[in-house]
């Protein structure tokens, strides 16, 4: 343990996300180790905010290979695989019918997938820890024939580890509840001393996305779209739908900044670097909500369409604007033809922002910074830096890497707290 809390402090200079709950749960795992708890709250204290590192922002995420070298992760692991044996012992002996055989069988089946992976696992570190012996051996024969043979063999071993701890990752951490969902998904332009920048920003965020979920083979279906002058966007919301796609999408909820030379609009003339924000807002859509919207609470408006739409758009009041009185919530949808269409959407977009009011996480924070003067993306969360602006905007691979990252952080996060949890 004490080895892992020296590893820690040398290392927390370069850890800007999370820094400050990972190092408060390493300081109460630690109490006995009271040199190492005050040097750790003295880097703490001393840590600068957004500091620019150009070598080692991708890699200040904390990696779950790292988490397993300390002692208190693996005892913890340990623990939940003796109690997954004592589990299956007392399942045995006992009638699966009588209460304490039900909690047990519950118990078992939270565990099972745990012990399997872990099983696996540690077959795959023997075998790789057997050929690194096969690797020594050969070396020192200088055997030119096996020895590229046992690399690659290692090259496929280390990768088949590393999906094997994502996945003991994963199943240590429980499913939040809506990870599955669709989502209603927001964008809204900021401000900006400099005019329109955060227009055309908040339209390319929005692209991204549409791009995203094309990548990950989502449905995309846009619920409102309020264009701004020279090809900008005021506000728009879509309802993306497939497999997991909250899950993915729920860090990404937040303020967006973008610092830039504005391409376009009257500000384009001044060649001059411009900040603006914009805001990304993520609901899970969920079928049965526990907030009640009463219909004497609701203020119902219907317009007549604006933009893109066809025949339709500014011939007939096929808009829908519905305000919710109480809390001054307004949700407007002009997707559709069928005001009954639009109305029923609008309806569903209102009542994922009620829940998200009594139960979800507020999504204000700044969370990103966009810099197209350096061709920078940082992540102030996990302080990860992405090069190739335009190649992120694409909504591909590399967006798809930095939302793993955060998904990967946030999990470390969640099984250090579990661990502080058990050992209060």
């Amino acid at each position: 343990m004490e080895h892992g809390l020296r590893w820690f402090i040398s290392n927390s200079l370069r850890r800007q996300g999370h820094l400050g709950r990972t190092c408060r749960c390493f300081c109460r795992l630690t109490r006995n180790i009271t040199t190492c708890r005050q040097t750790a709250r003295f880097w703490l204290s001393h840590l600068p905010g957004n500091v620019y590192r150009p070598q080692s922002e991708r890699h200040c995420h904390n990696d779950f290979s790292e988490l397993l070298q300390l002692e208190a992760v693996r005892k913890y692991i340990d623990d939940l695989k003796d109690e997954y044996k004592e589990i299956r012992n007392r399942l045995n002996c006992i009638e699966s019918r009588e209460e304490d055989g039900k909690l047990l069988s519950r118990r078992h089946v939270r565990l099972a997938p745990l012990a399997s992976v872990l099983e696996e696992l540690q077959s795959s570190e023997k075998d790789l820890f057997e050929l690194e012996s096969m690797y020594n051996s050969l070396k020192a024969r200088d055997d030119q024939e096996l020895i590229p043979l046992v690399l690659e063999e290692q090259q496929q071993l280390n990768k088949s580890i590393a999906v094997l701890r994502g996945k003991l990752l994963q199943t240590l951490v429980q499913k939040e509840k809506h990870d599955e969902s669709n989502v209603i998904l927001e964008v809204t332009a900021g401000r900006t001393t400099g005019g329109d920048i955060c227009q055309q920003f908040t339209r390319e965020i929005f692209s991204m996305y549409k791009h995203f979920a094309g990548f990950k083979d989502w449905n995309f279906e846009v619920l409102n779209y309020t264009p701004s002058d020279y090809g900008g966007l005021h506000h728009a919301s879509a309802y993306i739908s497939g497999e997991n796609v909250y899950r993915f999408l729920k860090y990404e909820g937040g303020t967006h900044r973008v610092q830039r030379i504005p391409e376009m609009g009257l500000s384009s003339r001044m060649q001059r670097i411009h900040t603006g924000t914009m805001t990304v807002i993520v609901l899970p859509h969920i079928d049965e909500v526990g907030t009640k919207v009463n219909t004497n609470d609701l203020r119902i408006d219907t317009f007549r369409a604006k933009g893109a739409g066809g025949q339709h758009v500014n011939t007939t009041d096929s808009a829908v604007r519905i305000v919710h009185i109480p809390t001054s919530l307004t949700v407007e949808c002009q997707q559709h033809r069928s005001q009954l269409e639009n109305r029923k959407l609008a309806m569903r977009i209102l009542e994922a922002k009620l829940y998200q009011q009594v139960g979800t996480r507020a999504q204000s924070e700044r969370i990103r910074t966009y810099n197209f003067t350096q061709d920078r993306v940082t992540d102030h969360r996990i302080n990860y830096v992405v090069r190739d602006i335009k190649e992120l905007l694409s909504g591909g691979r590399q967006l798809n890497e930095l939302i793993n990252k955060l998904l990967e952080s946030a999990e470390n996060e969640a099984v250090l707290e579990l661990i502080e949890t058990r050992n209060r």
